[in-house]
Formats: structure tokens, C-alpha cells, sequence
């Protein structure tokens, strides 16, 4: 049997400030929403001015990024690859870059999902976040 770290209430507070740090220091209205290992929501905000349909892209990125443990731009680069068929793949949303794997000894811990600009700058706000615990 292995043991496996989990996210505490404190890590999500510390990744959700320095998400939201990171957003305001570059003037970027999104949403930040961040999932536990099974894609469960335990935080989101939305920021002021953040478009309406952020508050449905973010919790999406990051259920996929932390169910398939990797970043959602994997899923994207493969449909532009040419895998159209992977659009049918059942319940799995978010498919764009943005959310990101919060990863430790090997294991998924949750996910960060953001949305409301580019989708690399989406990416830049999550990795602020999960790097302000040390990951």
C-alpha cells in the first residue's frame, strides 16, 4: 500500500492567492478554480471583469488536467494534431490549455484550471499558483 500526500485547506489558499497575485500583477480578469485528485472543486473566484464563460472554461480545465494528471494543452495539441476523435471522448471537458497538474512524488493532488486570457498566460497563472507550495 502506498501513502499519498492530499491537498490541505492551507495549500489551496496559498495556490489560490498566488494565482490571483499573478493575475493582478499583469492586469488579466480571469477565473481560477482549482480540483482535488478526483476533479472536485475546492476553490473558485472570478475575478471582476472576467468574461461569464470563464466561470465554465476554468473548473473544466482543471477537472481534466487533474483526472488525466497532465496539462489540458496535451489534449488540445492533440486535436490540432488532427485526432478529431478524441472531441468525443465521454464527460472529459476543458480540453485547452490552462489547467495544470498539481503533482508530488509522482501522484496528482488536484489540478489549477484558469481562464479569461490567452490560454498560455492561463497556463502562467496556474504555475504561479501550485509553485507558491513548493511544487
Amino acid at each position: 500500500m502506498k501513502t499519498q500526500s492530499s491537498l490541505e485547506l492551507s495549500d489551496v489558499k496559498t495556490i489560490a492567492a498566488a494565482a490571483e497575485a499573478e493575475a493582478r500583477k499583469n492586469n488579466w480578469a480571469v477565473s481560477i478554480a482549482i480540483v482535488d485528485a478526483g476533479g472536485h472543486l475546492l476553490h473558485f473566484v472570478r475575478m471582476d471583469a472576467a468574461p461569464a464563460i470563464s466561470a465554465l472554461i476554468a473548473p473544466s480545465k482543471a477537472h481534466t488536467s487533474a483526472l488525466g494528471r497532465r496539462e489540458s494543452k496535451i489534449y488540445e495539441d492533440v486535436i490540432n494534431g488532427g485526432r478529431y476523435s478524441f472531441l468525443t471522448v465521454p464527460t472529459v471537458q476543458g480540453m485547452l490549455e490552462g489547467g495544470v497538474p498539481i503533482m508530488k512524488d509522482g501522484f496528482c493532488l488536484g489540478a489549477v484550471g484558469v481562464s479569461g486570457v490567452k490560454s498560455n498566460e492561463d497556463a502562467q497563472i496556474a504555475k504561479a499558483g501550485i509553485a507558491a507550495i513548493g511544487l
